[in-house]
């Protein structure tokens, strides 16, 4: 194990994330308010340990670093990271503790959106703005992760996507080739987040608004800044635009990527897995329509946009609300709650299970359905016209089964920390899928929970933003040994 190459690798994130910890010192002068103490010092601790670690290794290049390092490199990316981006919550005015800093800032980079802040139209500018900047560098940290390192670790199906997107991992070792991918990756994410930012602010945001809500809705996060989250915003066109960014977002960014070098769209509708994910969005938007239209006397308009908005929120796991979810009639709140099961698209800012691995289930369903009646027949498990080899649908049922054994384990833990049912298995539903909302005693938000409960969330929310495979097996021997 490379530990020395790994740390030096740590320094140079922990070098650049401080620079990004300097950027609400700007909003801080803007809005004259005397925060900017609390960044600076979180930055130049930040910086500080990253030149540390850096100069000590400074000789080590980045040539031998293995698979198994990159599985190692990646947690410590987002564990370290987590610690070094709560500094400016624990350091600001009205001081969060550690607990509920560290909380914010692992809800932030890794885009779930699950808040223990109260009262956030009376928080500070600077505090809103890096919880919203803390989300937009998460999400481009896992769309690079998503592309570029997942599929060769061979994460539970994510091998689909080799070479989807000039792959920077080749063999058995993992090459800083990533030069030419990460700046496409960056001009389509930060196109996306400009074009949103536009949308916003000529559909009635203020400015700062507009440029936050852009960061949180591209990195398919959630942060708002406002406890009622969108439903501040009482505004249709606010609602539209968001929910055709959720959903941009929520595409793999293999098929931007694709569709930015080639300069054609024709990619996006012969993707199967999006054509799956955009029928099942569909299919639950106009379901949920007919049941709100049904009960409702408010406007068809507003009912359409607000099934629309929610149905999108949700399934893209980004966890944005324009109505109190829990209110909504019959099963609604529980299938909105289903759609975030099943997440976003592999390659994408979101969360959950990723569509391409329901919908190989889905086939493979299908396809045994069809033996029962033909139990001679052999019928290959196909995406489109290729064919799915049996490594990569094992693997995708290896997923679901720890997914599923994750979930249990984790529900059970929130439960023997005195939490009730319905508060235990939403929030580590949530938490696990990336998603934010929740239903229970976090239904507005995390606040009211314990301690203990937002260590094992906290936890939670990393294992479900690192595919629960790198984050878990860590925990094996058989990692360790040479």
């Amino acid at each position: 194990m490379k530990y020395r190459l790994i740390s030096k690798i740590l320094g140079t994130g922990l070098i650049l994330f401080s620079v990004i910890q300097l950027f609400p010192i700007l909003i801080s002068f803007i809005y004259a308010e005397q925060n900017y103490l609390s960044f600076l010092q979180s930055s130049l601790i930040t910086f500080a340990t990253g030149l540390f670690l850096y100069a000590v290794n400074y000789t080590k290049d980045y040539e031998d670093l293995k698979i198994r390092d990159g599985f190692l490199l990646i947690v410590l990316l987002w564990l370290v990271f987590s610690v070094f981006a709560s500094i400016p919550f624990v350091l600001k005015q009205g001081p969060l503790s550690i607990v509920n800093a560290y909380f914010e800032s692992v809800s932030g980079l890794t885009t779930t959106g699950a808040t223990i802040f109260l009262n956030l139209e009376s928080e500070l500018k600077s505090v809103l703005f890096y919880r919203a900047l803390l989300q937009w560098v998460g999400g481009l940290g896992i769309v690079v992760l998503a592309l570029a390192l997942f599929p060769i670790l061979g994460i539970g199906g994510m091998q689909l996507y080799r070479g989807e997107a000039s792959n920077p991992v080749n063999n058995n070792k993992l090459r800083p080739k990533m030069a030419e991918t990460a700046k496409s990756l960056w001009f389509i994410y930060l196109f996306l987040t400009i074009l949103c930012f536009f949308c916003y602010r000529f559909s009635g945001m203020n400015n700062f608004d507009a440029v936050t809500h852009a960061f949180t809705t591209i990195a398919i996060g959630g942060f708002s800044n406002y406890d009622n989250s969108f439903a501040y915003f009482s505004n249709n066109y606010i609602y539209f635009f968001a929910s055709i960014f959720m959903f941009l977002s929520a595409i793999s960014f293999s098929l931007h990527f694709i569709a930015f070098n080639k300069l054609s769209i024709k990619g996006y509708f012969k993707d199967m897995e999006l054509r799956f994910y955009a029928t099942v969005i569909f299919t639950s938007f106009l379901l949920i329509f007919v049941v709100l239209q049904s009960r409702n006397a408010t406007e068809n308009v507003d009912t359409l946009i607000l099934s629309l908005f929610q149905t999108i929120s949700f399934a893209t796991t980004t966890g944005f609300v324009s109505t109190d979810q829990s209110s909504l009639p019959l099963f609604i709140p529980y299938l909105l709650i289903a759609l975030a099961g099943m997440g976003a698209c592999a390659g994408s800012t979101g969360g959950g299970l990723k569509a391409i691995r329901i919908y190989i289930l889905y086939r493979q369903a299908k396809n045994e359905l069809i033996k029962l009646i033909h139990p001679s027949s052999v019928i290959p498990l196909k995406i489109g016209e290729n064919v799915i080899n049996k490594e990569i649908s094992d693997s995708v049922w290896g997923f679901i089964s720890v997914y599923l054994f994750a979930l249990f384990f984790g529900i059970l833990l929130i439960l023997a920390t005195g939490l009730n049912l319905e508060t235990a298995f939403s929030t580590i539903f949530s938490c696990l899928n990336n998603l934010g909302p929740a239903l229970g005693d976090a239904k507005a938000n995390y606040a009211s929970l314990n301690d203990a409960s937002k260590i094992i969330l906290s936890f939670t929310m990393i294992l479900g933003r690192l595919e629960i495979y790198t984050l878990l097996v860590l925990f094996t021997t058989f990692f360790w040994r040479s």
